[in-house]
């Protein structure tokens, strides 16, 4: 192996989106939106639900409210974008041994579109108030809780 490729490879999370973080088809995203676990701020509006997949999965809703195509395209890839970059940092837990995490979809508000760390900035902040609910939920149905 030359010096080259030796340095060029980094150890670490990887940073891609694949269809496997993609959160697809009408009942997955029922699903999301059947958990009820909805937090708002700005020009978007992020739904949550615990999956245990091992990796956050992303959904968008972006209609035609928000503007021409071109618009709504561009403020998808900025999301995209964020998601990707900050899919390592969302909020997740161990369940068994198992890591889990979340599905998330995010509808979008019409508004001017915002740089890719502004929206990635939006996106962590509502993924983790929508964590400290669940979190709430899973501490309230946990079976053998003492609640005295």
């Amino acid at each position: 192996m030359t010096q080259a490729s030796e340095t060029s490879r980094v150890e670490g999370p990887r940073f891609a989106f694949r269809r496997r973080h993609r959160l697809s088809g009408s009942r997955a995203f029922q699903a999301v939106y059947a958990g009820k676990v909805r937090k708002a701020s700005g020009p978007l509006v992020v739904f949550l639900t615990p999956n245990e997949i091992g990796q956050p999965r992303l959904g968008l809703s972006v209609g035609r409210r928000v503007g021409r195509a071109h618009a709504r395209v561009a403020i998808k890839r900025r999301l995209r974008e964020a998601f990707r970059t900050a899919q390592h940092d969302l909020p997740g837990w161990t369940d068994a041994g198992r890591p889990c995490s979340y599905d998330v979809i995010i509808q979008v508000r019409p508004h001017e579109p915002l740089g890719t760390g502004e929206y990635a900035a939006l996106l962590g902040r509502l993924a983790a108030q929508g964590h400290e609910v669940w979190e709430r939920r899973r501490a309230r149905h946990s079976p053998g809780k003492d609640r005295s």
